[in-house]
């Protein structure tokens, strides 16, 4: 029986979140169908009633077979789409990479509260000015050496392990925030944020997130702006 993927996101321009469940989709190639709302909208509540009983984004429901699947969390989403498809490669195939690549996505997705807290991602602008507090520059040196200890003894490319997995995904939003407030990293990890910047999944939602008309006033600061540092794009 055909199976069937809806998935739940919201504000492309600012949900991290969002960004992690869209890339593990359009990343390894899979079809999905996409709903999405507006933080602070009612469409919002009308979305979620539709994924009950999930109440944050992305929510991931798998319709055929049998049997309704419903996920949330885009860390459950990562695991079971790597469940259903062991052949695409979400994790590298080496048992003690797959263990330190599942470690950094489980990292990102529960740490790191200073530079979520001080850098919303905004997709849309490229601040000038920002200045980072000492926790913010603690969560980024942190970050640099765990990119740093995938990359040690790894196939050669762009990504943490070689191809690209759930862990590139999962690390895309801090790329961005990178990109727009100026954060300061070495070379190797400016290296690694400019292939986020450049790949053609990141691009298109960056796309999408410049053709939404609506702001969100939370995520925009009041600083003055530069060239974004990668591709650049128009809104349509």
């Amino acid at each position: 029986m055909r199976m069937t993927a809806t998935i739940a996101l919201v504000d492309p321009a600012y949900s991290s979140w969002s960004l992690r469940g869209w890339l593990l989709f359009r990343r390894f190639d899979l079809p999905v169908t996409v709903e999405t709302a507006h933080l602070r909208s009612p469409d919002l509540a009308a979305l979620l009633d539709r994924f009950a009983p999930a109440r944050t984004v992305p929510a991931l429901r798998i319709a055929g077979g049998g049997t309704d699947i419903l996920v949330w969390d885009s860390l459950a989403i990562a695991e079971t789409l790597a469940e259903r498809y062991p052949d695409i490669g979400f994790w590298p195939t080496d048992p003690a990479a797959r263990g330190l690549a599942r470690s950094l996505a489980a990292e990102m997705h529960s740490s790191f509260g200073a530079l979520r807290g001080a850098c919303p991602m905004n997709i849309r602008r490229a601040y000038a000015g920002f200045e980072a507090s000492d926790a913010v520059r603690a969560d980024l040196a942190r970050i640099e050496a765990l990119w740093a200890l995938a990359r040690s003894g790894r196939a050669e490319g762009p990504w943490l392990f070689g191809d690209y997995t759930a862990a590139d995904a999962f690390f895309a939003p801090v790329a961005a925030r990178i990109a727009t407030y100026g954060l300061s990293v070495g070379p190797d990890a400016a290296a690694y944020v400019s292939a986020h910047l450049a790949d053609p999944a990141f691009l298109e939602w960056r796309g999408i997130g410049l053709a939404d008309p609506v702001i969100q006033p939370q995520y925009e600061f009041e600083l003055p702006e530069r060239p974004w540092p990668g591709p650049e794009l128009t809104a349509p």
